[in-house]
């Protein structure tokens, strides 16, 4: 939070954002969550039931082996590997992604997702990938498109893709709560969140903090924040508008659209509430270098897992220092 000379401006709004003591906070707009995209024609046309999306990851690899069979090239694939694979993948479990409660309790946490589920999960992603089951499509968001397309039948990634599904895609899509292991305790917890935020600068001018304020108070208004999350697949920002949504039946008429609120409304623990870390961005990096030797057959699960916590921690060490000074 910067200074904010101009808190009395800034109204709180639903308790997002507020300025207490002269530092001010960021508004959540388009915020996302990690959900599972599936094409519900290709899944009738591989004999599968298109009502009946798969609920854990035994249940992916026999849908994308079922798919593939009926003439799919890319049965399964996912955008933002380090969000949907691991960060989503811990909470969702209930695991640590790194130690001190994955930062939020101190400079000195340390990343811990080469446990043995971990190690156990990306060993049958890279499975899936020398059987041709899941198809990895690159880094960020590049993945979206070639599920849209309809390329791709089955996709882990934002629900903030919602918008252009329904925009682009050719078919029926669904949209299901991400997939877990049945068999380990707590699962599923939630998931944690994605997406962008709004923040606001010190050092303008009173009357463009007023503008702001006006602003803000806008976007929070739950017909706005009700529509803009019916519209995109991004979070409700509001309670209110979550309702509001729920009221209208939307839900309802378009099933799979409150997955995404649904898993991050259930109640949180000191390991699914988020990451806390210095260099996040220069993590996120290491592992998608790291996966991609593993999806390439070039390094065996455990040790891309063990190099990319090891280079990780590297740069925490470094974050964990520069911060003291």
């Amino acid at each position: 939070g910067a200074k904010f000379d101009n808190a009395a401006y800034v109204p709180a709004v639903a308790g997002y954002y507020t300025a207490p003591n002269g530092q001010m906070l960021s508004f959540p707009f388009n915020s996302s969550t990690t959900v599972f995209h599936y094409n519900k024609d290709a899944f009738k046309a591989a004999g599968l039931d298109p009502n009946k999306p798969p609920s854990s990851w035994p249940e992916v690899a026999i849908a994308a082996a079922k798919l593939k069979a009926a003439g799919h090239k890319c049965p399964f694939t996912t955008s933002w590997v380090s969000w949907t694979q691991l960060e989503s993948f811990s909470a969702w479990h209930n695991v640590e992604y790194a130690t001190k409660n994955n930062g939020f309790g101190g400079l000195d946490a340390r990343l811990a997702f080469n446990s043995p589920l971990h190690v156990r999960h990306i060993e049958n992603l890279a499975n899936m990938a020398k059987q041709g089951l899941f198809v990895y499509k690159g880094r960020g968001n590049t993945a979206d498109a070639t599920f849209y397309s309809g390329e791709c039948a089955m996709m882990t990634g934002s629900s903030g893709l919602y918008a252009n599904i329904k925009k682009n895609a050719k078919f029926a899509s669904g949209i299901a709560p991400l997939p877990y292991y049945p068999d380990v305790p707590g699962a599923p917890q939630n998931t944690v969140i994605g997406g962008a935020s709004l923040w606001v600068m010190a050092g303008k001018k009173p009357a463009e903090y007023k503008g702001v304020a006006a602003f803000f108070q806008y976007l929070s208004k739950a017909e706005v924040a009700s529509e803009s999350h019916k519209r995109t697949g991004y979070l409700p920002v509001t309670k209110a508008a979550y309702e509001l949504t729920e009221q209208s039946g939307f839900y309802k008429q378009n099933p799979g659209t409150d997955v995404a609120v649904q898993q991050m409304i259930r109640k949180t623990t000191d390991k699914s509430r988020g990451v806390r870390l210095g260099n996040f961005a220069q993590i996120r990096t290491i592992i998608d270098e790291e996966m991609e030797q593993v999806w390439a057959g070039r390094k065996q699960p455990k040790d891309g897992l063990d190099a990319a916590v090891k280079r990780g921690n590297e740069l925490l060490e470094r974050f964990q220092k520069s911060a003291k000074l």
